[in-house]
Formats: structure tokens, sequence, C-alpha cells
């Protein structure tokens, strides 16, 4: 929300500077994002009158002018602008004035006037354009002032050009401050100044001309009002006074009509629109769309309908507006309409509510409606528009007909009760029922009293005003957040010990950052086609309202995310990434329950998940080069779970190769999987080489075992090696896990250190087979072991084996 400060102050003038009224209304709640002046500065500018416009005689494009600026004889200047003519009344920077530096200017230094020669003509100044001032950025010839412009009147005072532009940053349930007067009211209330309440007298109706409207969805406007206007000359010139306010409110000026409707938005904060009266067939009907309707708008956009939106449609049925957003482009007023339907109403804010995202644009109005604005003037704001169509577009044959209002379902204001002790302790400082109740008189809010409670029923135009907290908050930014005390908060300070078992997600963030992984963000929603292929997630869930049409659902893998972190990065040439990502995931689950932090039949699980590709270390001397495998990513997934050890099982994966993938098992438990890209997404995703991913459940991570005290064996262990034969097929861990399994607890430990494949066939050894050399680690804590207990427990193993994996010992 922008516009000029010489328009508030019409409405409220509180003794203050520009910058301390900012600061005020900063304070209040309502952020003042930026200060600028209406124009640059520059000097020596006044008002001047062509008197005379004559060919220069020795350049075609350049004229000869003689100029009035109220200093007795007029100026002799040369002027190169099409416009040039007699009568035009334009800005003159006289010699000695000062100009803003040019955009391209490298010094800075303003641009000075001095008499001139151009062409053999002497010049006495120059006549400007817009631009040239700095006040608008077209170069359309010279700056036509207004025909009332005195002459030799500073620009600057003409114009009101010391003027100010406030840019305020509102938070949605402030929607009252959507409009100059609105915020004029916020100032009249902090300030004590007084505030001065718009004139809006009845404009007496001249024909009995009336349109004939029926509103069929009261859960869609709650109230309709209007009046036809014939006569009216839409070709007017929007006074120059508007035009400027527009500007500075940042809407550039269109036609009169519109100007006008556009005007007392800015002015009220209410939105309109006109129709052109010809253009309606029979009358209006206010409703809920029908399915597969269309409506072309203003903005030249074609948008299809559906029964979540609501319309004005005419007596044919054809669709005409968009309830409380934009016009339709069939009624639109243009120069050649004469007579017109003037519209006011009240659209209810939930059913205006994202139906502009849905249709990939926002409007003035539609910020406006969806917010809430005040059901109780619609009248009066028509009567505001009427008055200005009369004296802009008006003719000896204008006539107004009679006003029309349909009040059907307005907003229930519920009183709100404000305990003033409640009051005091919330915002932690005394304050009195009589200072309440100032503020609430200030603000306009009508209250009753009783002893230590104040009931507030809010007014037509507050809509953020339902909770007890709510007028505390009026309170205090209305009696100055500066009066805060600063005092020391009276309850024990308590600190959260995390458990000892437990470990943070940031601590696994630092684990892989200190491995040389680095960690991304990316959206929770994905393409769809990501979910199918990679997650295998047939049915995932989807956005209602995506910001873009690729980010159509909501992830349940982030190896999506960070497939497309490596796209982005191949596409820059970086040929080494370590990345990984810490996020929600989102799968359908029927037994996941509403909650503060869920969603009935969605699970939200936090999942880590990491992606590695290119060369396994950066480019060195000290090591070969060669591309990151399955082991690398394994070898820090093992130091990522320390202490913990998983246990990595062949498995699959829709993303990973069946060969090369393998699933994560904690204590049991599959927490995830880790494996190279899938071939066909590899060559999908045209990359020259492969990358390795995982993805594992945060939760499994988060929890670590306590170490327990173990005395040192007072015993040595003893070591025994052995070299068993067993088929390509047996996998390793089960044979070592055959080997530990001792019942009389001697076998500590079992570790392979050697793997023998012959070449050529040997005796022992057949096709097929291969010889695994693992060191047997034996403890007795209590006693010394004999050979005869040594000799017994390593046949008892190798026993074991045989009978889980059919090893033998080679001979």
């Amino acid at each position: 929300m922008q516009f000029p400060e010489s328009w508030l102050r019409e409405f409220c003038d509180p003794p203050l500077s520009t910058q301390a009224l900012a600061d005020l209304l900063t304070m209040s709640g309502m952020e003042v994002e930026s200060l600028r002046p209406v124009a640059p500065a520059f000097s020596g500018v006044v008002v001047g009158e062509i008197m005379a416009a004559e060919p220069h005689p020795h350049a075609d494009r350049l004229r000869v002018c003689r100029v009035d600026v109220g200093r007795g004889e007029p100026l002799q200047i040369v002027c190169g602008a099409p416009n040039a003519r007699v009568g035009l009344k334009a800005p003159l920077a006289t010699v000695g004035a000062e100009l803003p530096p040019a955009a391209d200017a490298r010094t800075g230094e303003p641009f000075r006037i001095g008499l001139g020669t151009l062409r053999g003509v002497d010049s006495a100044g120059m006549l400007c354009s817009a631009k040239e001032l700095g006040i608008a950025d077209e170069h359309g010839g010279l700056l036509e002032l207004d025909a009332a412009a005195p002459v030799g009147t500073s620009i600057r005072d003409w114009l009101r050009l010391d003027d100010t532009v406030f840019e305020i940053k509102l938070t949605p349930n402030l929607a009252h401050g959507l409009s100059v007067y609105g915020i004029a009211r916020e100032v009249a209330a902090l300030t004590g100044a007084p505030l001065k309440s718009p004139e809006m007298p009845a404009v007496r109706p001249t024909v009995d001309r009336q349109l004939p409207v029926t509103v069929e969805a009261a859960d869609l406007c709650g109230r309709f009002s209007g009046r036809v206007v014939l006569g009216v000359d839409t070709r007017a010139r929007t006074p120059a006074w508007m035009v400027d306010r527009l500007v500075r409110c940042g809407q550039r000026s269109v036609t009169a009509l519109v100007d006008i409707s556009n005007y007392v938005m800015f002015e009220y904060g209410r939105p309109s629109h006109i129709f052109d009266l010809d253009k309606i067939d029979g009358g209006l009907s206010v409703r809920w769309a029908h399915e597969g309707e269309t409506l072309k708008l203003l903005n030249g956009n074609t948008v299809e309908l559906d029964a979540t939106v609501g319309v004005i449609a005419d007596g044919a049925g054809h669709v005409e507006s968009l309830a409380g957003i934009m016009g339709g482009d069939a009624t639109a007023v243009s120069d050649t309409t004469t007579q017109i339907y003037i519209e006011a109403a009240f659209w209810w804010p939930e059913a205006v509510q994202g139906r502009s995202r849905r249709f990939g644009f926002n409007t003035d109005a539609g910020h406006r409606f969806e917010r809430g604005v005040d059901p109780a003037t619609t009248v009066e704001h028509i009567e505001r528009i009427t008055q200005l169509v009369l004296d802009i577009c008006g003719t000896p044959q204008t006539r107004v007909g009679p006003m029309t209002d349909q009040v059907l379902a307005l907003p229930e204001r519920k009183p709100v009760s404000l305990r003033v002790a409640r009051a005091e302790k919330v915002i932690g400082m005394p304050v009195t029922q009589a200072e309440c109740a100032g503020v609430f008189r200030r603000l306009g809010l009508p209250y009753v009293e009783q002893p230590g409670v104040l009931t507030v029923t809010p007014p037509s135009w507050r809509f953020d005003i339902a909770l007890e907290e709510d007028l505390i908050e009026e309170v205090v930014r209305v009696l100055g957040y500066e009066r805060l005390p600063t005092t020391a908060p009276r309850a024990p300070v308590t600190s959260r010990v995390r458990p000892e078992a437990g470990v943070s997600s940031h601590a696994l963030r630092r684990r892989l950052a200190g491995a040389g992984w680095q960690e991304t963000i990316s959206f929770s929603f994905v393409e769809e086609a990501w979910e199918k292929t990679l997650a295998g997630n047939a049915d995932p869930i989807r956005v209602l309202n995506p910001i873009a049409a690729p980010l159509a659902v909501m992830r349940s893998s982030l190896m999506g995310s960070l497939m497309q972190v490596l796209k982005t990065n191949l596409t820059r040439r970086v040929s080494r990434l370590r990345v990984f990502e810490l996020g929600r995931v989102f799968v359908r689950d029927a037994t996941a329950q509403d909650g503060p932090l869920s969603v009935a039949g969605v699970r939200q699980p936090q999942r880590i998940a990491g992606l590695a590709y290119g060369p396994v270390a950066p480019l060195q001397w000290g090591v070969a080069e060669r591309s990151v495998d399955f082991y690398d990513v394994k070898g820090d997934l093992v130091a990522l779970l320390a202490p913990r050890q998983a246990r990595f099982a062949a498995s699959e994966h829709p993303a990973m190769h069946p060969g090369r993938c393998a699933a994560v098992v904690l204590d049991g438990v599959v927490v995830g999987h880790l494996g190279e890209l899938h071939p066909r997404w590899r060559q999908l995703w045209d990359l020259p080489q492969p990358a390795v991913l995982f993805e594992l459940e945060l939760a499994a991570l988060t929890q670590r075992p306590l170490p327990t005290f173990s005395a040192v064996p007072r015993q040595q262990a003893v070591l025994r090696d052995l070299a068993l034969v067993v088929a390509d097929s047996v996998q390793h861990e089960p044979l070592v896990a055959s080997l530990r399994n001792d019942p009389q607890g001697l076998v500590q430990d079992a570790t392979l250190f050697d793997v023998y494949r012959p070449r050529e066939p040997v005796s022992g050894m057949a096709p097929g087979e291969r010889s695994l050399a693992l060191r047997l680690s034996l403890l007795d804590r209590e006693s010394t072991l004999t050979e005869e207990r040594i000799d017994a427990a390593v046949a008892d193993a190798v026993v074991r084996a045989q009978a889980a994996c059919g090893a033998r010992l080679r001979g």
C-alpha cells in the first residue's frame, strides 16, 4: 500500500515531521517500508505559457518560442518538443536553474541551465518534459500543465513535488489500512489529531431508470448496491490532481471512469465496478459460476470457471464479471459509452480468497475483498463515485437514477470482552481501565464498561477483532510499545537437557559436513514424474494451488530434489558433487490422525538423503583419480551411524541399480537404502557417469546406545586363523555371523582378511568356489584358555560355518 503524504494529511494532519509520522506508523504495526520524494531535487523551474511558436530558421525540427513567465517581456526559448504550441503551459527552467542529473551522467552533478545558442538562435532557458524533471520515465514531449496553472508559479509548488510517498507493508489482518482514509483513521487514534470525516451527500435522482439485479447466493454476496447514470462523456479528461494522486499510489491513469473507480478505492478502500449499461442483456444475476463457463477478462485473459467461483452474469446467462476480482471485457466502458451502471458490493472474504491466484494474477480489488471490506458503506461510496462522475464526465444531458440496495447477510459482530487485569498481565506494564477505554474511544470501537471489564462490539470495518488478545494488542500499540518497561523474566528459566541417548539432527548435519558433504534445501513439492519414477509412488499427494505447474505434488522421497540439484550443477560445469538434504516427506497413511503437527491420512516423517557424483577426491597429485562408488558412500554412512553398526543387505529400489543397491538395516529394521542410480534414470537424465544415492529415516538415526562400563579383561585374547572354502554365492555376513555365534561365548570376533580365487583349477577347490581367510579372536575373561579348549572352540566354529553356509576347511 503506497500513498502520498499530502493526501493523508488532508484527512488527518498531526504536528509531526514526515520521518516522525513514519516511525509512529511502524511502531503501531503498520510498517513503513520506504519513504521517497515524489520528485528529485531541482530549482528554478516555473510555469510558462507559450505565446508564439515559429519554425527555426536553420533547423526543421526546432521551434523558436516566446514564453511568458510573468516577468515582463516573454523569454525566447528554442525547443524541439513535438507538442510545443501556442497556448500550452509547460515547465520552464530559467537561466540559473538546476535540473536533476541525467540517468547516464557519470558525475551525478545537477544539470545547470545557462544562456545558450542553438543553430544561431539565442535561448534563455529550457522547456522541460516530465522525464527531464525526474518525475516520470517516459519522454513524450513537454509536460503539459493544466490551463489554470498560474504563470510564473514554481513547478514544485503547483505540482506539489515536495510531497513524500509512503510505502506501507500491511499484515493480512489490517484490511482497514488498505486506504488513505483508513491510515488517517489510525493516525488520528495514535496522535489524537482531529480526523476529517468524509462528506458524501446523496445525489438527487433525476431519472427513474433502474437495472434489475438478483442475488442468488447470499454466501457469496452479502450486500449489493448500484445506480444507473445516463448521458456521461467517457472521453472526458481525468483531472491532473486525480492523475497525480493515482500515480503516487502506483496506479497509472486509464480513462476517466476507470480512474474515478480506482481513486475511490485508494481513498476509502472500496473496490467498485462500472459497467457499460447498453452492453448488459436484461438485468444482472449474482451467483456461483456453472461448471465449464468461461469469461474474457479486462486484462485480455480468458478463464474457465467452476462452481467455486463467484460471478455476475446478465439476464441472458452470459458471465460479465468475476465477483470481487475483475470485470469482464464484454461490458467494459469505452469511448462510445454514454450510459453506465455503478456497482459496489460486499463480497464475503471466504468467497474471494485464493481465486485470483488460481487464475495466475492478483488485483487490487481481490487483495482487499479477500481480507474484508466494510459492508456498511456501499451506498455512501456509490454517492461519492456518482458525484465524481458528474464533476468530471457530466454533460447537460446527464441523468442519475435512484440508488438500489439489497442487504442479504452481513458479518455478525460478536462482542469481545477485555479484562483489564488480564491486559496488564499480558502487556507487562500497568494499565488502567480509563486508558483502555480511551484507546477504544480513539479507535472508534464502541464499548460498554463494567468494573474491570470492557466489552467491545467490533465496527463494520474491523475484521480482525475476535479475541481478547486482539483488544490487548490494540491497547498496547496505541499506548505505544516504547512505554513497555525493560524487566527481567519472573518465571524460572530451566534449560532443556537433551537425553544422552539422543543424537540431534544438527549433529548429523555436522558429521556429513565434516566428511565433505554440502547441505541443500529444496521445495517440498516436486514434479509428479519424479514421484512415479524415482520414488515408485503411483498416488502422490497433489497440491491444490501449486506455485508452478511442474511443482504439482508433495514429495515422498528426497531423491528427486537431489537429482535436480545434480542437474543444475552439471549445467554449470560442476564435475564433483557431494550434497545431502534433511527434510520432511509426505506419505499417504490411513492410520495417521489429526493433531497439532499432523494431518489425518498423511504421515510426515523426516529423512536424510545424499548424492555423490564425480571423482572420489578433488583433483590432486597424491591420489589417483577415480569415480566415487558404492563403497565410498557406504564408508561415510558407517561413520554417520557410529557407534551403531548397520548391516547392508542386497535389496531393490525404484531409483537404484538392481545389482548395486543395499538396504540399510539397524537392529533388524530397514531404515533406508544405498545404491547406484539406475541405468535408465542415468540415461534419462543424460548423466555421463553414475551417481550414488542414499536415503535414511531420520528417526532411526537420532538414537544411539549409551556406553556401558566393562572391566579390562585379566586374560589375554587368543588368535587363530582359518581358511574356509565356500561357494561364490555365499555372502560374507551370514558366514561371519555363524562363526561369532558361539554358545560358550569364547569366540569374540571373526574378521575376514583375505579372499583367494584361483585362476586355474587347484586341488581341493572346485570351479565356482573361493577361499576365505578369517581370523578368530577367542577369550575367556575368567580363566586361561588351554589348547584343548581352543581347538574345541575352533572346531565347533567350523561345524557352525559348515551347517550355515556349506563351508569346509581348506586342505
